[in-house]
Parts: C-alpha cells; structure tokens; sequence
C-alpha cells in the first residue's frame, strides 16, 4: 500500500467557516518544508522508505555524524526527524516536501506524544471508581484489591503511575486547508500532543 506523508509541529486549535457557512474547529499544523535526508529501498535496507528531516537546529548543538547526514542532502540539520514508509512517488535526497502534498477533502492519520500529566491516581489515570466519602469508610480514592494472589501484583493491573507522555495515533482526519504560502496545514478536529510539539502526518490506512 502506498502513502504519502510530511512532518510538522503543531500551532494551537482554531475554527473556519466551509463554504456552506459551517463552524469547523481545526489544528493548525506547521508543516514549513520537510527535507528528504535518506531514501531506502529493499535492495539496500529491506524495505522502502524515505526520511524525512522538519525544523532547522543549530549546528553546534548536533553532532559530526548528524552533520554529514544532512549535508549529503544539502541542508542544516533537522530537529524531528522521521521515517515514511512505502511513499507515493519517486523522491532523491535533498527533495523538499510542502504543505501541496496534501489538499482538501485528504484523510490522515496524525501521529505524536500526548500530553504528559506525570504521577497521577488511579482514578484520573484510569477512571476508576472511589469509594464511599462517609466517615469511618477507610477507602476513599485509593486502588481497590490487588487480587487474591498474595506477594505478587499480576500483570497488567490498573494502578496509579504517570499519565500520558504515550505515542498515540488519531486516525482519518479531514484536511480542511492546505496553504503552501504559509506552510502550514489546517486538519479538522484535534490531534495529539501539546502546542508546538512535533507530529506526523499520513495519508489514512483505513
């Protein structure tokens, strides 16, 4: 199956109106231009990609490996860099990719890291339920049984620890705007991550 896919960072959340006058709440996404620094095929990698390079970083902050990584694509070196395999179209390195990759009516999947809220409860983490508020209760919001297995927590047990921080995937995303001339890419709805985190975007596989 063929995709097509370009890296970004996300703005912060807006609304449009569609032409019909419809009130559309949409992402607005940074996508600038990517840099293709790598393309693998099956005859040298094992499978078919191409890599993609988003938002300058300094070069005093990378290293000598790094460098020479970008400068055989002739470019500064990359803060997000990422991979999108078996890619429509036939890309060298150094190719540049815009938000015109994509136009309206599109459907993707946008990968990133969710929002970290660090050590939290059972009952914000996992949406338990607390027990009774009365006096004398004794169990008010913390975890229930560990089970009848004593000296060992099975597997898998909901339990409190950090929360979010995950890579998560919002699949079949509506492309409301592309606009090349300001590099960014408006998607309908809300997509992982905190604002000006780095997400991915590709066509939909569903």
């Amino acid at each position: 199956m063929t995709t097509k896919g370009i890296l970004g960072k996300k703005v912060g959340m807006t609304q449009v109106f569609t032409e019909n006058g419809e009130l559309v709440p949409v992402t607005v996404v940074e996508v600038g231009t990517n840099v293709v620094l790598q393309v693998k095929t099956v005859e040298s990698d094992g499978y078919n990609a191409i890599q993609l390079g988003f938002d300058d970083q300094r070069k005093v902050n990378v290293t000598k490996p790094a460098q020479g990584h970008a400068d055989k694509a002739n470019t500064n070196p990359k803060r997000f860099v990422r991979e999108i395999r078996d890619v429509l179209g036939d890309y060298k390195v150094g190719d540049e990719i815009k938000a015109d990759l994509f136009e309206a009516g599109d459907v993707v999947d946008v990968t990133g890291t969710s929002k970290g809220h660090g050590f939290q409860g059972s009952i914000k983490k996992n949406g338990q339920h607390r027990g009774p508020m009365a006096h004398g209760s004794r169990y008010h919001r913390r975890p229930g049984s560990m089970g009848v297995i004593i000296n060992r927590v099975m597997k898998g047990k909901l339990l409190p620890g950090r929360m979010g921080g995950n890579r998560v995937t919002i699949q079949n995303l509506d492309i409301v705007k592309a606009d090349t001339e300001n590099g960014v890419l408006l998607i309908k709805g809300n997509v992982p991550g905190a604002n000006k985190s780095y997400v991915t975007i590709k066509s939909t596989v569903k």
